[in-house]
This record gives structure tokens, sequence and C-alpha cells, in this order.
């Protein structure tokens, strides 16, 4: 049996109001012959379907399209969970039809912990899987009146960790064949390296928890939410996919993976990372506007054919007009989307920031609060709590 591990596919994402469908669309082409020439068994997708709580049509249409076309696949049984990103009420809206299709949508944590437990079966290899989805404070944790903040995240790391527990005895207590288990999940864990473009999906370190309180029954964790494929904190069997396509600048430094594990003998006998084409070239360039245009001609797209795009770093030592650098680039096919001083001030006025940024969609809701405070004075170093309540008030913002 071969099973294909994958997250953070963010479809509807955006990068600097730039829509991503193109290497989306081709991304998707891409897995689906990926999965037939592998003969891939089973899918799993840990969270962040869409990028968005909203997906568009578009987005909603790459998704099932997919979906559909696995059936002629040798593909026959996908588990697929919800991240922070996600509406559950949008994932798991058909979750009917789909698991007519032996498509297994777990959109929020289930009331019956046996309802994101499955057992599946291939070839007369068995696998269980823990299917957990991104758990959200409300749905795992009962508040209490007049806590502090310390007891709201030492309880609602316990009760994480205790959901990851329930779903470990479930799995126990239907695997009669002894067959190996699977966890899947979408958090934080503590040793993994983040980028720019991943939100911190609980308030201050609320939620963050370290591979060794992962039940040790599980016999693969497939993780998702970081964007970097990786390792944590050196255990190979607790593993982020990482994102299929580049989601910002910060990730264009390294490779983007899937993950294929093969089972036989009731064991899981390999764990590989395969590479995902760059669809769409990304550069990073800096230095002087003189400079920078001299590496124009090196900005060349690959044989997908998508426009490259660029951000660029000067290393000039104040603001100055960058109309002789965008009239360069009009004779190359690239299009610039962020250009910036590298030498900047650290922290700048929201005014100022606004005005080299071509959308406020651009500034991350906790930069502008943070740029706020440093601006009327407030020191959030001596009041962290402050900045731990404007972050738990986003989230459940987020989560409507």
């Amino acid at each position: 049996m071969k099973i294909l591990h994958t997250a953070d596919w963010h479809l509807g994402h955006r990068l600097h109001e730039q829509s991503q469908f193109e290497e989306q669309t081709l991304f998707l082409t891409w897995i689906e012959q990926f999965i037939i020439d592998q003969k891939i068994d089973v899918l799993l997708i840990s969270g962040d379907i869409f990028d968005t709580n909203a997906p568009s049509n578009q987005s909603l249409e790459m998704y099932y399209n997919f979906l559909v076309k696995l059936k002629s696949s040798n593909c026959q049984s996908v588990v697929i969970t919800g991240g922070n990103h996600d509406s559950p009420g949008t994932l798991n809206a058909p979750k009917g039809l789909l698991n007519a299709l032996n498509i297994k949508v777990v959109g929020k944590a289930a009331e019956n912990i046996a309802d994101e437990v499955f057992e599946v079966d291939v070839n007369d290899e068995k696998v269980i899987i823990g299917a957990v989805p991104y758990l959200r404070d409300g749905d795992i944790r009962k508040a209490v009146a007049g806590e502090s903040f310390e007891e709201l995240t030492d309880k609602y790391k316990q009760a994480l960790m205790n959901h990851y527990e329930k779903s470990a005895e479930q799995c126990e207590l239907i695997n009669f064949s002894n067959a190996p288990v699977i966890a899947m999940g979408h958090l934080f864990a503590t040793g993994g390296s983040v980028s720019e473009s991943e939100q911190n999906i609980y308030v201050g370190t609320l939620g963050h928890i370290g591979v060794g309180d992962f039940p040790t029954y599980f016999d693969y964790i497939a993780l998702g939410h970081l964007h970097r494929p990786q390792i944590v904190a050196g255990n190979e069997k607790v593993r982020y996919s990482g994102s299929p396509n580049i989601l910002s600048f910060s990730e264009i430094k390294y490779d983007k993976k899937i993950i294929v594990l093969t089972i036989e003998n009731n064991e899981i006998s390999e764990i590989n990372d395969f590479t995902v084409p760059r669809f769409r070239n990304f550069y990073k360039i800096e230095g002087t506007v003189e400079e920078c245009i001299e590496k124009f001609p090196d900005l060349i797209s690959n044989e997908y054919q998508l426009t490259p795009w660029v951000e660029i770093a000067l290393t000039e030592e104040h603001n100055i007009n960058t109309d002789e650098l965008k009239k360069a680039a009009e004779d190359y096919p690239f299009e610039i989307l962020k250009t910036a001083l590298k030498n900047e001030r650290r922290q700048r006025g929201i005014e100022e920031l606004l005005k080299e940024t071509k959308s406020i969609k651009e500034l991350l809701p906790t930069e502008v609060f943070k740029l706020k405070c440093k601006e009327i004075g407030y020191d959030l170093e001596e009041n962290p709590a402050i900045e731990d309540a404007f972050n738990e008030i986003l989230q459940s913002v987020k989560n409507q």
C-alpha cells in the first residue's frame, strides 16, 4: 500500500494581490498524474485546502474536479481534515456525498471521536487513520469564567493532548490486525521551522505541543500548517509535508515536497519525499537600482512559461524614485510584485508603511497592532497579556 501525505494547498491564495490560480491548476494536474504513475492507494490532506473560509467558486470547482478525477486512478481512498484557514461548514457540507466516493472529510473536531477514525483496506494491507483536524479552542475546551491566561493556556494544551490520546485509543480499539496507525494534524509542533506565510494559529504559545506530547501508539504523524517540508525535532515519524506551491518570497530557497509512505507486511517500510516542480519562477534580488537592473536578463521563466514574479530589496540608504527600475523592467517578461529598501528602519509608522504597499491587505493585523502600540509609546514587552488578548480576539474574528 502507498499513502501520499500532503497539506496546505491554500487554493485561492493570492500573493501581493496576484492570483496563483495558474500554478495551483498545474499542481493539481501534476499530482493527479503522480498518483497514477506511483500507484498511490491512499491520499491524506492535512488541512488548509483553501486559503480562506469563504473560498471562491473557482477554488471550489478546482477542489471538486480534482476529487472526481481521482476515481479513475489507483487511489480509491482519500482522507481530508480541516485547517485553520478552512471553514468546517464548507468542508463538511458535501460529507455524505463524498463519503459515497470513499472520501472521508473531518472539517472540525467531532463530538464522537469514532467519527474521526477510519480503517483503510487496500490489497490485503490495512492502515488505521486518526484524522484529527485543526482543533479550535471552543471545540475541545470548556471555558471557565474568570480563569487567567496561564490557566487558559494549560487547559487548552491539555485538552489538545487529550484529543490525540482519545484518537489513539479509538484507533487501538478497532485495530484487530495490528495494522500501522497514522495520525493527521494541523498545528504548530515545537521544533518546526516557519516561513513568513503561516499565521500564528494560537494565542501566544497556546496549543504549541512537542513531539513527545503525541501518543507513542501512532506510527506516523502527518502534519499540516508549516509550509516548509520538514522532520520535526529529529523524529522521522513526525513530519510536515509543507505547502506544494510557494506562498511567499520567504519560501523560494527550498524545494516543495510531498511525502509517500509504503506499507508492507503490516508496517511502514519506507518514507520517501518527492519534489514538486516549481511551476512559476520566483526571484528575490538586491542591490542598488543599477545593480538590480543588471540582473534583469537572468530573471527568466521555466518550462511552464508562467510570468516570473520578482521581489527587489534596494540597498540604497534612503527612499529614492524607482521609476528607472520600473521603466527598465518593461523590456523583460517578468513582473515586479514588491520593491523595498533593505536597510530601512525596522519599525516605521503605519502611514509611511501604507504608502509603500499596493493594498492594506499586504499588512498582517498583528503588524499593524504592534506598529500602533509603538507609535503611541505602549510597551508590549512589559505587557505581553495585551498582545495575547489581541491575538485571541483576532482568532475569534477569523473563525466566524
